[in-house]
């Protein structure tokens, strides 16, 4: 009997969305919980570490964004073709994920004070030449970070591709690989239909 999914995070992308997009990508059936804010504060004591997203498998709930995504990622085969593919997506996720993912979506949709925001800016535009700039030399000429199939790692690149063309319209063109990367996975139809149809999210920019 498959496994029941019940995915809970908030009605924006950000940490959330590279789950979603793997359950999109693999075709798999889940629940897909969305709070707002306001609903948050008495529901975060019953979590098992205090933050979102948890996802609940059949009784057991996990938590962290990138441990829920990579088990999803385990558990519908896009974690990569053998061991050393896996690593490599790996890699690419520690790499993108939590330095970019975690300023971006506050620099787009909360920070609301010019200079604070221009300081930001700063910091942000360092960090998308210096991880793009590895990326772009890792990754494979294909359409894919690694190997010849999509994998995790082309899902959370994509995520966070959003953010930055959103606020630098263009970022992307420096960057001829993984701009290749993002168009694949832009055209793979589940994901093409799960960008469609999809919740557009209560806050600026689906943040």
């Amino acid at each position: 009997m498959a496994p029941k999914y019940k995915l809970t995070y908030f009605d924006v992308r950000s940490r959330g969305e590279p789950t979603r997009l793997i359950f999109a990508a693999a075709g798999v059936e889940y629940e897909d919980v969305r709070l707002t804010f306001e609903e948050w504060p008495p529901i975060k004591p019953t979590t098992p570490m205090g933050n979102l997203p948890i996802l609940e498998v059949d009784g057991v709930t996990l938590s962290q964004s990138m441990s829920i995504a990579r088990f999803v990622a385990r558990e519908t085969g896009l974690d990569g073709k053998n061991k050393l593919e896996k690593a490599q997506a790996d890699a690419f996720v520690d790499e993108l994920e939590e330095p970019l993912a975690a300023k971006l979506p506050v620099l787009l949709g909360f920070t609301t004070d010019e200079k604070e925001k221009e300081e930001k800016a700063k910091e942000v535009d360092q960090l998308i030449e210096e991880k793009l700039g590895k990326c772009e030399k890792l990754s494979g000429s294909n359409g894919y970070l690694v190997g010849n199939s999509l994998l995790w790692c082309d899902l959370v690149f994509y995520n966070i591709a959003y953010y930055i063309e959103v606020y630098k319209p263009g970022t992307l063109q420096n960057y001829p690989k993984l701009a290749k990367v993002y168009a694949t996975v832009k055209a793979n139809p589940r994901i093409a239909k799960w960008v469609a149809e999809r919740p557009a999210g209560q806050y600026q920019y689906g943040v």
